[in-house]
């Protein structure tokens, strides 16, 4: 039981730590995003539940690549 415990420790851990560094606001709308490399789609999809919880949470959007400049 203690090994399933640290394996959710870690793995919340993990995300907090990828979220903060992999965070940004896009100008175009003023929400926060987390944004996943665009080659990191087992990153995403590894901690989607997570990303869903923290939109609930949050208002914290995601998605995978930068975003495109809206254009005029």
């Amino acid at each position: 039981m203690k090994w399933v415990l640290l394996l959710i420790v870690l793995y919340l851990a993990c995300y907090v730590a990828f979220r903060a560094m992999n965070s940004e606001v896009w100008e175009a709308d003023g929400q926060s995003y987390v944004i996943y490399p665009e080659n990191g789609r087992f990153i995403y999809l590894l901690w989607r539940p997570l990303a869903y919880a923290d939109a609930m949470l949050t208002g914290m959007g995601s998605h995978i690549g930068p975003h495109l400049e809206a254009t005029e």
